[in-house]
């Protein structure tokens, strides 16, 4: 994760090194004029949660505490609308599939014993971005990205450790930098994921194993986070 982040930063450094640079010819000089225009994502999607421990204490005077100690990397597909406002803002409507999972790890207080479990959690998600351009130099033009989603997830699997609710919804922001080519512009970009809701389902009457219950009981509140590392191809 250190290392995705200190690339990201690499490259945007280079990109304000260019600055000093006479003018160059520009590739595609009046592409971002157009009215609209559609693209594809791909990237790598990191998901977390943040979870409120309850403190609860079972039956038998046990009390478990859960954590999401490590991010899983996931794939990230989805496509890309942008409609022209002005010369440095872009309404933005990208649908995407997040295809990933989440490590939960519970600890009980006295005994110290822990429990692993891995849940899956695959999103379809619908964010509604604003771009702010800055001015283009040559070739390259960094942004940055604001804005809110609202999300289906698609991978629960009842009668697991953790259930996670159906929807979601929260606000995102990002950056990254447009690079012209003759043809595409191809936009690297890291975009950051809060969820609002309250994602951990209390009511589980899917479970056929009464003692997983804990595990639920256990966390009073969770809600989403995730770091999409992506390329846009526009």
């Amino acid at each position: 994760m250190n290392k995705c982040f200190l690339i990201l930063f690499l490259a945007f450094i280079s990109t304000f090194s260019v600055f000093p640079q006479r003018q160059k010819i520009k590739n595609q000089p009046y592409g971002d004029m157009r009215l609209y225009h559609f693209g594809l994502v791909i990237g790598l999607n990191f998901q977390d949660m943040i979870i409120a421990n309850s403190g609860y204490t079972g039956d038998n005077g046990e009390r478990w505490f859960g954590q999401i100690p490590d991010y899983n990397p996931g794939f990230t597909v989805g496509l890309l609308a942008d409609y022209y406002l002005n010369q440095f803002m872009n309404l933005r409507f990208i649908p995407t599939l997040h295809f990933g999972d989440q490590g939960y790890k519970f600890k009980e207080e006295s005994t110290g014993k822990i429990f692993s479990s891995t849940i899956r959690s695959n999103f379809l998600m619908f964010p509604f971005d604003v771009k702010f351009s800055s001015l283009r130099l040559n070739n390259y033009r960094p942004y940055v990205l604001a804005g809110g989603y609202g999300a289906f997830n698609l991978g629960r699997k009842l009668d697991d450790s953790i259930l996670l609710k159906k929807t979601d919804y929260g606000v995102s922001i990002g950056l990254g930098c447009d690079f012209y080519l003759p043809i595409i512009k191809v936009c690297p970009e890291i975009k950051f994921y809060f969820g609002l809701r309250d994602l951990i389902e209390k009511n589980r009457p899917d479970l056929r194993d009464e003692s997983l219950l804990k595990y639920t009981q256990a966390i009073s509140n969770g809600t989403s986070r995730m770091i999409v590392l992506s390329f846009n191809f526009e």
